[in-house]
C-alpha cells in the first residue's frame, strides 16, 4: 500500500485511537490491492487483541414459520406475495404444534437456541407472536427464544394498538429474549424506498432495537449489501447503528449479509446487482471491526452466504463468530443459495481448526455453555424431515386446530 495513500491516513488515524466518520469510512471501503490486505490486518489485530483467538458459535435452530407476507421487499425470493408466487417454494404456515415439535427436537440434539423469523402474514394479529414464544417455552423451557425482526415487533404493536415497549414487555413474559437485526437491510431511507418502499423506514427500525434495549432484550445489527446502494449507504448504516450502541449499549454483534440476488424479483427485473465482489465482503467485516472498536467485540459471519471457503477468509478479516448451526435455513436458500441447511458442531469445530483458529460454543449472548449441552451437541440423530405445513386460513379455524 502506497505510503501516504486516503487509506493508508485513515488506518493510521484509527491507529491513533480516532473513530472514522462516514467519510473515513467511505474511504476504507474504497480499499483495492494491497489497500484490502491492510484493511483486513488492522481488522484482525483489532480481533486478535478484543476477543483473542477464540471463534464462537450458537447451537441453533431456525424456524421461519410462514412465507407469506403482506409487504413487498423486492429483495425477497423467500415471501410468498403478488411479486413472488411464481418464484420457488409453495406458500405455508406451520401450527403451533409444527413448531413446538421443532423447538423439542432442536433441544434433545443440544440447541440452546431457536431463532424465530417469518413472513407478516395477513391474518397475524400480534398475540400470534405471543402465542409462538408460549408455545416455544412450553417445548423448551430453558432454550432461549430469539426472534421477531423490528419489522414484525412493530406491526405485531400496531395491530393490537398498543404502545411498543408495553408489547415487548408482553413478549418478554411469554418467553422472549432477544431480537435479531434483520429487516435493516440498509439503514438509509432512499435505498429502502427501492428495496422495501412499504416497509419500516430508518427511524423506526432504529426506534424498535432502542425501546428493545431500554426493557432489557439485547438485538443484533445486520446489513444486506451488494444489491443496488453504494458505500456511502453502507458508512451511513454503520454510524447509525454505532450511534445506538453508544446510547444503549444493547447490541451483541455485527453481522454483514450479502446479497443473494438468484431469485429475488429485483434480480429478475434487472433492476439489482448480482450481489457483493468478494472484496467488498472482505471489506464488510474488516471496517465494521475497525468502525465499532469499543463498542461492539462480536463480528459474525454466514457461512450459509460465504461458504466454507469464504468463511476461512473472512477470519482472517476481523471476524470471531460464525452465528449459527442452524439446522434449517428457509430465507437464503429461497433466494437461491447453496451452501446448505446445517453445519454441526463437528464440522463447526474443524472449520475453524482449519482456520488456525480455536472453536467454542455459545449461548446466544455470548456467554459459556453448559457442559451437557455441548455434550449433547456431537454425536446428534438426524432431524426429522422438514415438512411445510400447507397454508391455510387461520380465521376460519377453531382455536384448537391453529395448534
Amino acid at each position: 500500500m502506497a505510503a501516504g495513500s486516503a487509506v493508508a491516513e485513515v488506518l493510521d488515524g484509527v491507529r491513533l485511537g480516532q473513530e472514522p466518520g462516514v467519510v473515513e469510512l467511505v474511504t476504507l471501503f474504497g480499499a483495492r490491492g494491497r489497500e484490502v490486505a491492510a484493511v483486513a490486518q488492522l481488522a484482525d489485530e483489532l480481533r486478535a487483541a478484543t476477543v483473542g483467538d477464540v471463534v464462537t458459535y450458537v447451537r441453533n435452530r431456525n424456524i421461519n414459520y410462514t412465507n407469506v407476507c403482506t409487504f413487498k421487499c423486492r429483495f425477497c425470493g423467500f415471501s410468498k406475495g403478488p411479486l413472488s408466487l411464481n418464484l420457488r417454494g409453495n406458500p405455508y404456515l406451520l401450527t403451533l404444534d409444527d413448531i413446538a415439535e421443532r423447538v423439542r427436537e432442536a433441544w434433545d440434539i443440544g440447541a440452546t437456541e431457536v431463532c424465530l423469523q417469518g413472513g407478516i402474514h395477513p391474518d397475524f394479529d400480534g398475540d400470534y407472536y405471543i402465542d409462538v414464544a408460549r408455545a416455544v417455552k412450553d417445548a423448551a423451557p430453558d432454550i432461549h427464544v430469539h426472534g421477531f425482526t423490528a419489522l414484525e415487533v412493530t406491526e405485531g404493536a400496531k395491530r393490537l394498538g398498543e404502545p411498543l415497549a408495553d408489547y415487548l414487555r408482553r413478549l418478554m413474559d411469554a418467553g422472549l429474549r432477544s431480537l435479531p437485526g434483520t429487516a435493516a437491510e440498509i439503514l438509509d431511507d432512499p435505498v429502502r424506498e427501492v428495496l422495501c418502499p412499504d416497509k419500516i423506514d430508518t427511524d423506526e427500525w432504529l426506534e424498535a432495537h432502542r425501546t428493545a434495549h431500554s426493557i432489557g432484550l439485547r438485538s443484533n445489527i445486520t446489513i444486506m449489501f451488494g444489491s443496488v446502494e453504494q458505500p456511502v449507504h453502507w458508512a451511513r448504516h454503520i454510524v447509525r447503528t454505532r450511534d445506538l450502541q453508544a446510547e444503549t449499549g444493547g447490541f451483541t454483534e455485527f453481522v454483514p449479509l450479502p446479497f443473494v440476488h438468484m431469485a429475488t424479483p429485483l434480480y429478475l427485473q434487472k433492476k439489482a446487482r448480482r450481489g457483493p465482489t468478494f472484496r467488498e465482503v472482505l471489506l464488510m467485516h474488516a471496517v465494521p471491526r475497525i468502525a465499532y472498536r469499543g463498542l461492539i467485540d462480536n463480528i459474525q459471519t454466514s457461512w450459509v452466504k460465504l461458504g466454507p471457503d469464504g468463511v476461512k477468509l473472512a477470519l482472517a478479516a476481523g471476524v470471531n463468530d460464525l452465528g449459527g448451526t442452524l439446522m434449517n435455513e428457509s430465507i437464503s436458500r429461497a433466494a437461491g443459495t447453496t451452501h446448505g441447511q446445517e453445519l454441526p458442531p463437528a464440522r463447526m469445530d474443524a472449520l475453524i481448526r482449519e482456520a488456525g483458529r480455536q472453536p467454542a460454543q455459545r449461548t446466544t449472548l455470548y456467554g459459556k455453555v453448559d457442559a451437557d449441552r455441548v455434550h449433547a451437541s456431537y454425536g446428534a440423530v438426524p432431524l426429522t424431515p422438514v415438512i411445510q405445513t400447507p397454508l391455510r386460513d387461520r380465521r376460519a379455524e377453531p382455536a384448537s386446530l391453529q395448534r
